[in-house]
C-alpha cells in the first residue's frame, strides 16, 4: 500500500519505533539490527548520552565512518534532548576544529585514528573526546533506557555544517519537524515499502545522505550504510543485499555507469535518485540502459530547506533537463526582479516556503537574515523562506529549469566548497600572497577545484611547497586539480582582484 504524506510531524526519534519489530532495520558489517534491536540500542544510546551532556540543547558531534554509532546518533540524540553535529569524516582537523568552536559542542565521539590528528586549540576546553569503540562499552554498561521522547517537533534537533561562498562552513538548524517531515515526503514521492533495502553510499552528515537512513526507517525498510573505495565495491554491495534503493550525485553515477552490473546487482533495483548537481541527457540515458526496470528520481535540494523539487520518472525521458515540481510539503516559487510571480518562461530566483524550511544558521543572524527572509506576497503557506539566490524558470506546464547560480560555490563530486576556505587555506601558508579559487568544468567531477596564486618573493620553493601544505590542512574533496603560478593577479576598476577576467583564463 502506497505512503500518504501525513503533515502532522513527531519528535525525530519516534522513526525507531516504525517497522515491524523482528524485520531487519540496519545492516551492519557483522551483523543485523532488527528493528526491536534499533529501539534498544537508541533507548540506551540516549540514556547514555544524558549523562555524558545533562544539560538539554547540548550539542554532541560524531566524526566516524559510517557504522552503529553514525546511524543511531541522529534518533538517541534527539530522544536524549541535545542537539546532533554530524561531521563529514572527510574534514580535516582545520575543518573539524572550526566546528567544534562554532557549535559549542559538548562531546565529540569519533574515530580512534581521527581523533589523533587534532592539535593543541582545536579541541574546546569544555568539549569532551571520546573513541567510538569507548563509548560503545560505556553504553552497554548502562542499564537504563529512554522512553520515546515527547518533544516539540519543533524544536532544534541537528546542525548540519554546509560550506557557503563566503567564509567557513555554517551551521544550520534543523528541527524535528524538518526531518521527519522530509523522511515523510520522501517515503511518500519515491514509493518506499517495508521490503525496500537502501544501500547508503553518501555521507551521513549531509542532508541527503541523512535522509537515506530516515526515509527508508519511515517506511519500515532496510539500510545497509557502506563506505566504499571503489565503484565495484557498490555493485558487489547491491547484489549481495538485494538493494532496491540508491542514492548517488553525478560523479558516482558516470563511475558506476562505466562499471559491469551483474544481473543479480540490477534486477532487484527499483528506484534510483540524483541530487548535488543535474543529470546530463547522456548520463540519464546511460542509467535508464544500466537500469531498465528501475525508477529514476531526479532532484533539486538546498541544504536550508532539505529538497525543494523531484522530476516524476515519468517525464524524464521527455523532459531530462528539468528540476520537476514540488515535492510534497514544499511550496515553491519562481519570483523575478520586481518580487512578483515570474511568468511562465521568464527566469527568477526559487523561493522555498513551507515546513521544511530550516531554522537558519546557528549562531549568525547576519548571514540568516540574507537567506532566510518573509515568503513573497503570493506565498499560500507564508513565514519565513528561503531564498535561494539559484535562478529557475517555469515552463507552460509546471516544470521547472535551472538556469544558474547567483554565489561562487564550486560544486564538485556532490560537495558544495567554498571558494574564500580554499583561498584561507593557501594564505596560511604563508607561501602565497594572492589566491583565487575557481570551478572549472569536469566530465567527472562536475567541476574541479583549481587555485591561482601569486607566491611571496621569499618563498623559493613555493612550487612544491604549497601542494604538500594544502594536503595536510584541506580535505581531498577541496584539494586543487592544478594550480596556477601568477606573477601578478588581475585588477578590475575598484582595485580588486578580476576573477571575471582570472575565470576566463582557465577556462572556468
Amino acid at each position: 500500500m502506497a505512503l500518504q504524506p501525513d503533515p502532522t510531524p513527531l519528535p525525530l526519534d519516534h522513526l525507531a519505533e516504525r517497522g515491524n519489530a523482528p524485520d531487519p532495520a540496519l545492516v551492519l558489517r557483522d551483523r543485523t539490527l532488527s528493528f526491536a534491536d534499533l529501539r534498544s540500542r537508541v533507548a540506551a544510546l540516549s540514556a547514555w548520552l544524558t549523562t555524558m551532556a545533562p544539560e538539554a540543547g547540548a550539542r554532541v558531534a560524531s566524526w566516524a565512518a559510517k557504522g552503529e554509532l553514525t546511524c543511531l546518533l541522529p534518533l538517541a540524540a534527539a530522544r536524549a534532548g541535545l542537539v546532533h553535529v554530524p561531521i563529514n569524516p572527510l574534514l580535516k582537523r582545520a575543518q573539524v576544529a572550526h566546528i567544534l568552536a562554532d557549535s559549542g559542542s559538548v562531546l565529540l565521539i569519533g574515530t580512534g585514528s581521527r581523533l589523533a590528528t587534532l592539535e593543541d586549540g582545536d579541541v574546546p576546553p569544555d568539549c569532551r573526546l571520546l573513541e567510538e569503540g569507548a563509548a560503545w562499552d560505556a553504553v552497554d554498561g548502562v542499564t537504563d533506557r529512554l522512553a520515546p521522547s515527547h518533544a516539540d517537533p519543533d524544536d532544534l534537533c541537528a546542525i548540519l555544517y554546509t560550506s557557503g561562498s563566503t567564509g567557513r562552513p555554517k551551521g544550520v538548524m534543523l528541527s524535528h519537524a524538518n526531518m521527519w517531515l522530509g523522511a515523510v515526503s520522501v517515503a511518500h514521492y519515491l514509493g518506499m515499502e517495508a521490503d525496500d533495502v537502501t544501500l547508503a553510499v553518501l555521507p551521513l552528515s549531509f542532508d541527503y545522505g541523512q535522509n537515506q537512513l530516515l526515509s527508508t526507517w519511515y517506511a519500515g525498510g532496510s539500510v545497509v550504510p557502506l563506505d566504499y573505495l571503489f565503484p565495484k565495491d557498490v555493485v558487489k554491495a547491491c547484489a549481495r543485499h538485494g538493494v532496491t534503493t540508491l542514492a548517488a550525485v553525478p560523479p558516482l553515477w558516470v563511475q558506476l555507469t562505466e562499471a559491469q552490473w551483474p544481473e543479480d546487482a540490477v534486477a532487484p533495483m527499483r528506484r534510483l535518485t540524483n541530487s548535488g548537481g543535474a543529470l546530463t541527457t547522456d548520463l540519464v540515458g546511460k542509467l535508464q540502459g544500466t537500469f531498465p526496470e528501475a525508477r529514476l528520481f531526479p532532484m533539486y535540494g538546498l541544504t536550508e530547506a532539505f529538497r525543494s523539487t523531484y522530476l516524476d520518472p515519468d517525464l524524464v525521458a521527455s523532459h531530462p533537463t528539468s528540476m520537476g515540481t514540488a515535492i510534497p510539503f514544499a511550496e515553491i516559487l519562481v519570483i523575478d526582479d520586481a518580487g512578483d510571480v515570474a511568468a511562465p518562461g521568464e527566469e527568477g530566483e526559487l523561493v522555498h516556503c513551507g515546513p521544511l524550511v530550516a531554522q537558519g544558521y546557528w549562531q549568525d543572524a547576519q548571514r540568516t537574515a540574507e537567506r532566510f527572509k518573509p515568503a513573497p506576497a503570493a506565498s499560500h503557506h507564508g513565514g519565513i523562506a528561503v531564498w535561494s539566490g539559484d535562478r529557475v524558470r517555469r515552463d507552460a506546464d509546471g516544470l521547472l529549469y535551472f538556469v544558474g547560480r547567483r554565489d561562487a560555490m564550486i560544486k564538485s563530486a556532490g560537495n558544495r566548497i567554498s571558494p574564500q576556505e580554499v583561498e584561507d587555506a593557501a594564505l596560511a601558508t604563508g607561501l602565497v600572497a594572492e589566491a583565487v579559487a575557481l570551478g572549472v568544468p569536469d566530465e567527472r567531477l562536475g567541476q574541479a577545484v583549481h587555485l591561482v596564486v601569486r607566491a611571496v618573493p621569499s618563498a623559493a620553493n613555493a612550487g612544491t611547497d604549497l601542494p604538500k601544505a594544502l594536503s595536510r590542512e584541506l580535505p581531498n574533496f577541496m584539494q586543487p586539480r592544478e594550480i596556477h603560478w601568477r606573477n601578478a593577479m588581475p585588477t578590475n576598476p575598484n582595485g580588486k582582484i578580476d576573477r571575471t577576467a582570472l575565470a576566463r583564463e582557465i577556462g572556468a
